[in-house]
């Protein structure tokens, strides 16, 4: 037997702020998790006596430790000094999180007990009540503060936090965007998808034919009241965060018109561009729908499953599926939306409304168990509840009369054993017997509510077994049923007396009503217009039920339009139809009179004039004012709107319209109806009339000159200008500072060799040649340089350099080359490898920063890398190992360039060939490094072949994911290095040196498992001195030659195996036809040889021929160019020659002159 280790004690909760506290456990008690506050203190008085019954065999009271923080609760034995310390004793009493302490109890009489209630199992609804004592009274406080605080942070976080996205287990699929269109009811027809992607081609055919016609109206989708394929739970988001969610979501495809759209109408087909990149990954999470966009890198939509009320699949179109989903419009109303999207094949649809529909299911399963449970008016534990309401305060003999008279409710035989019970423990007081009644009456209706069904569950179950309810019902339920008949009286007695009391308040004259309604009445009729579109849960979505609808006094008639009705509702409230006022709680605040409505009677040529306020003095006596004020209600009534204004004198009314006029007024009867302006007061005639403000009179506005409000304009136009600009460098400021922050999170690894300034500046003004791309370089410098070291920010630029130098060593490649497609088109298409490439997303350099996220900017950069490789190489498409070394290219440089450096790394460099379907090649590199092994370190060969260690146990790895999988990125970063000047040959050298310089280690082992688990877990973490040490030994090794002749010696044997094995008929016919196969393959491969060969000899040929005819062109213009250089010897002699000639004719030139003279 093994002996028992033990490590020393952490902190519980690091990087947290916690705090302990010393204390007594006085004991615990399991109790229904339906117990409530009136009933707390009679559990803890029952703990404290069981603990007091305990004490005589052993101590009564645990020293604890209590560990309080917003991550945990948890309570452990504190061992004394005395004490030894033992596990078994240390072990945690309870742990559990702060916010499932549902209750806290602190005793005034008795201050340094408290007790706490804690959720321990709820599916079977069961709490347990914890009792504590503080040595300190005035400690406990400060201990309940700080476990009531700990629960508020926790729960603070898990809103806060996006648990969905972050979601491991989260199914994710590609799909194709295609559109959406709104439709009419959230139900739907089986054809609808169908019908929205003939609606899309129809909106984008028109598009094509002409872009500058109007669009045609379009007709609504039909409604249709067919039950859905899917439904999920009741809509309970509130539309709000629905809208902003989906609000950004086509911000991508330039659709910024597409809420005014929506707010205008609900008629909508909106397709998708199909220039843009439509293609999302589409996650199914635990409750919600994400639709993220690779493209962009941020999440496009997102839909909790209660906002989705109908999933279908095409029925023509079978790779088509959508959803259907509620949405907020401007104007506070909601409408729906369906989603359509596409997928590569039937099967994916299929899978995705197979997941969609598991999803629903346990959603709903989890809600139900996560509801908190209620006690309904039946309720056993809801009688002991308002019996402990009843008594508490209560001295104990008046208490005790109160529990007499409750145990008269209870069966005779119930009685008899309460009664029983309780002699048998024989209380010695009042207070105690008090207590064992209770603790017994509790544990009688905990039994009866496990059995119990609550008010609106009864319903369901009278409708299903309704025969079966008769005669057989038990006292317990005949009990049941007279409670519920209770309750109906009661509920009808209260309607009752509301009606009373609304009636009453109508036939006062509406006294205490002003023009205003009652904000709770306007909400209520406008919630009944709503509910004519109810949600998928209309119960739960209405807070307001329609019988507190017909209690608040809100009209019947519901068949307006909801916001008509809402707008015309004030105007057209007759005495009869208002309100009655509910009173001033905590919940409703008094609520001030709402402006009313613009009046529309009246001449459309007079302009309304502005409401002011004058300065009056009144001049009637109180009597006078209290007939004036009933009086203004009748004027109100005759206009349609209760008014509450004066009604003035027939002599005021004279002096007002004939003494004090004004300016604006052309109508002489403008104000004969004073109930069509509002709540005016009176104009006294004391005072001369002026408009004023509420400080005072209001200055004229000097009116601006033309000159003034072009100069304003100019300078408003100019500080747009500014402030767009600003705005402009700002984004860039941004965008630079968040790339060299990606940068810097990319090339968080440590490097293996550190580059020298000299070195650094070596590579810098290689970078920097003008035309580069054209100059070949010395080789023995390039490979000088990468031998001494690759910076580290210029890694990236230097493998772009090296690919660019080996196509000008190798301008005619060997091997066959991919058809250019651009990259952008390859990402607007959908892959058939997306699960593969989806499921190794999360195991690609899970630690690196900059891949942890999961379907973060690294995750969503590496899924376009290896999706856009699947769909341009057919043959490989994708294979494991392959996010590795697209991985390591992202982190040293962008997407495209990624994906470029991908490409030349498969065809150029020659790693292809090893993560073909049928793995040959990688069985035959297997072999190679086997030879390698047997010819330089023989020894070692040796001890791992008696312990039967392939190559393929350890090796695989490293070919697959060239060391990336295993060693630190610095390591393989070298390595990469290598592989872009040498090739793929790299990968043996590195294993080789690998296996050689440790080579005394692995001997050292003696079985299978430790030297296995020694060169895949220790080697790669061995330092970084014996790594550079390795990657200075890959610099001088040649192993080439080698090579070949292993990968010929590999294929001489196979052929001899299959020729000298003796197989039957059917084995031998197997391999020759594997065989036939893979010399087919290798035929093929010769074919596209033989093929570039020709295709190369003719491009030589081609360039033969040039050059024999320039060469011909060249001698004819050398023969042009003799020709005219002994035509111009010549003409040089002959201009020679003419100066002598002159000379002798002088003197015949001057010999008439002198005549002359």
């Amino acid at each position: 037997m093994e002996p028992i280790t033990f490590t020393a004690k952490k902190p519980m909760f690091p990087n947290e702020i916690s705090v302990d506290f010393g204390l007594q456990l006085v004991g615990s008690l399991p109790v229904h998790s339906l117990t409530t506050m009136p009933m707390l203190p009679w559990v803890v008085a029952e703990v404290r006596r069981l603990s007091g019954q305990s004490s005589k065999k052993e101590p009564a009271t645990r020293q604890v430790r209590l560990w309080v923080s917003p991550s945990g609760l948890k309570c452990e034995p504190e061992p004394g000094k005395s004490q030894q310390w033992d596990p078994l004793i240390c072990s945690s009493i309870f742990e559990c999180k702060p916010q499932h302490v549902h209750k806290l109890i602190h005793n005034s009489h008795d201050p340094s007990y408290f007790a706490c209630l804690i959720k321990e199992d709820a599916a079977h609804r069961q709490s347990v009540c914890y009792v504590f004592k503080a040595d300190d009274q005035t400690k406990v406080p400060e201990i309940i503060s700080s476990i009531r605080q700990a629960g508020k942070i926790a729960r603070q976080e898990e809103l806060r936090c996006p648990s969905e996205f972050d979601d491991t287990f989260a199914k994710k699929f590609e799909v194709l965007f295609c559109g959406r269109v709104t439709v009419a009811h959230k139900k739907a027809p089986p054809a609808l998808i169908d019908e929205c992607i003939e609606k899309f081609n129809h909106v984008s055919c028109n598009q094509r034919a002409d872009c500058d016609q109007a669009p045609e109206p379009r007709r609504p989708m039909r409604k249709s009241f067919s039950q859905p394929g899917l439904r999920s739970l009741a809509f309970r988001k509130e539309f709000q965060d629905a809208s902003l969610r989906s609000g950004s979501f086509f911000s991508s495809f330039e659709e910024n018109d597409i809420e005014n759209h929506l707010i205008s109408g609900h008629n909508i087909v909106q397709p998708t561009d199909i220039e843009e990149n439509r293609t999302m990954l589409f996650t199914i999470g635990q409750s919600e729908v994400y639709l993220i966009s690779p493209d962009t890198k941020k999440i496009a939509l997102e839909k909790n499953f209660k906002e989705i009320s109908f999933c279908s699949q095409g029925i023509r179109h079978v790779d088509h599926f959508g959803f259907i989903c509620r949405e907020s419009s401007g104007g506070g109303g909601f409408h729906f939306v369906c989603y359509v999207f596409q997928c590569t094949n039937e099967a994916l649809v299929d899978e995705i409304m197979m997941t969609l529909k598991q999803a629903f299911t346990v959603a709903a399963v989890q809600q139900t168990a996560k509801a908190p449970a209620q006690l309904c008016e039946g309720c056993p534990l809801q009688a002991l509840h308002k019996l402990c309401e009843r008594i508490e305060g209560m001295n104990s003999s008046k208490t005790k009369l109160e529990l007499q008279k409750h145990l008269t409710t209870l069966t005779n035989q119930e009685q008899a054993t309460i009664f029983e019970e309780v002699q048998k423990l024989r209380p010695r007081s009042e207070q105690r017997e008090n207590e064992l009644i209770i603790s017994f009456l509790r544990c009688l209706y905990e039994e009866k509510q496990k059995e119990h069904i609550h008010v609106g569950e009864m319903k369901q179950a009278s409708q299903i077994a309704a025969e079966n309810i008769g005669s057989e019902l038990p006292a317990s339920a005949t009990r049941f049923r007279l409670d519920m008949l209770k309750n109906k009286a009661k509920r009808s007695l209260t309607e009752s007396l509301e009606s009373i009391l609304s009636r009453g308040n109508k036939a006062k004259g509406l006294q205490e009503h002003s023009i205003s309604v009652d904000l709770d009445s306007s909400v209520s009729s406008t919630l009944s217009n709503i509910s004519k579109e109810p949600s998928v849960g209309d119960k739960e979505a209405l807070p307001i039920s329609e019988s507190s609808f017909k209690l608040l006094g809100s009209s019947d008639d519901l068949s307006s339009d909801s916001e008509g009705h809402f707008t015309e509702e004030p105007a057209s409230l007759s005495p009869q139809q208002t309100f009655r006022r509910r009173a001033n709680t905590l919940s409703h605040f008094p609520v001030g009179c709402p402006e009313l409505p613009e009046p529309t009677q009246g001449s459309p040529g007079v302009s309304q004039r502005k409401l002011m306020r004058y300065h009056s003095v009144s001049t009637e006596t109180p009597h006078e004012r209290k007939d004036l004020e009933s009086k203004a209600y009748h004027v109100g009534d005759s206009g349609g709107t209760p008014v509450k204004t004066r009604r003035h004198s027939w002599r005021q009314q004279i002096f007002l319209r004939v003494a004090t006029p004004q300016k604006a007024c052309d109508s002489p009867g403008r104000y004969e109806d004073y109930s069509e302006l509002g709540e005016l007061p009176p104009r006294s005639p004391l005072e001369p009339v002026c408009e004023d403000g509420p400080f005072g009179p209001v200055p004229e506005e000097k009116k601006r000159t033309s000159r003034e409000l072009r100069e304003l304009w100019k300078k408003a136009i100019l500080q747009q200008i500014l402030l767009l600009r600003m705005e402009k460098e700002n984004q860039k400021l941004q965008a630079s500072e968040n790339d060299l922050l990606n940068k810097r999170l990319k090339l968080d690894y440590e490097e293996i060799t550190p580059c020298l300034k000299e070195v650094t500046t070596v590579w810098e003004k290689m970078l920097s040649t003008p035309g580069r791309s054209k100059i070949k370089f010395d080789m023995e410098k390039m490979h000088s340089a990468v031998g001494q070291g690759v910076p580290r920010h210029h890694r990236g630029e230097i493998w772009k350099f090296l690919a660019e130098q080996f196509h000008l060593k190798h301008p005619f490649p060997s091997k066959q080359q991919p058809k250019d497609v651009p990259y952008k088109e390859l990402l607007k298409q959908l892959t058939s490898q997306q699960h593969a490439i989806l499921i190794d997303l999360g195991r690609t350099f899970p630690t690196h920063p900059y891949f942890s996220a999961q379907l973060g900017a690294g995750q969503l950069s590496l899924y376009n890398i290896l999706k856009a490789y699947s769909l341009l190489d057919q043959e490989v498409g994708y294979c494991q190992g392959l996010s590795f070394v697209a991985g390591i290219l992202l982190l040293h440089m962008s997407e495209e360039e990624a994906f470029k450096m991908l490409k030349f790394l498969m065809f150029d460099m020659g790693l292809r060939k090893q993560y073909r379907p049928d793995m040959i090649i990688l069985q035959i590199q297997m072999y190679q490094l086997s030879r390698l092994l047997h010819d330089y370190h023989r020894d070692l060969y040796d001890h791992l072949e008696e312990h039967e260690i392939g190559p393929s146990l350890y090796a695989a790895p490293w070919f697959l994911t060239v060391f990336a999988s295993q060693f630190p990125l610095g390591f393989v970063a070298r390595v990469f290095d290598m592989i872009f000047l040498q090739g793929s040959e790299v990968i043996f050298k590195v294993a080789l040196s690998l296996l050689g310089s440790h080579k005394p280690l692995i001997l050292q082992h003696e079985n299978l498992e430790t030297i296995v688990d020694f060169i895949k877990n220790t080697l790669p973490n061995l330092g970084l001195v014996q790594m550079e040490k390795t990657i200075n030994q890959v610099f001088e090794m040649d192993i080439a030659k080698q090579l070949q002749a292993y990968e010929v010696e590999y294929h001489v044997l196979q052929e001899e195996l299959i020729d000298s094995s003796p197989l039957s008929d059917n084995q031998r016919m197997d391999k020759l036809e594997k065989t036939n196969s893979s010399l087919r393959k290798q035929n093929l491969d010769l074919l596209e040889q033989l093929q570039m060969a020709n295709g190369r000899i003719q491009s030589l040929e081609a360039t033969v021929e040039k050059l024999l005819t320039s060469e011909s062109k060249l001698k004819q213009a050398m023969l042009a160019l003799e020709l005219e250089r002994s035509a111009l010897l010549q003409m040089v002699e002959e201009l020679r020659r003419q100066p002598a000639e002159p000379v002798t004719r002088e003197p015949d030139c001057t010999q008439p002159e002198a005549s002359g003279d």
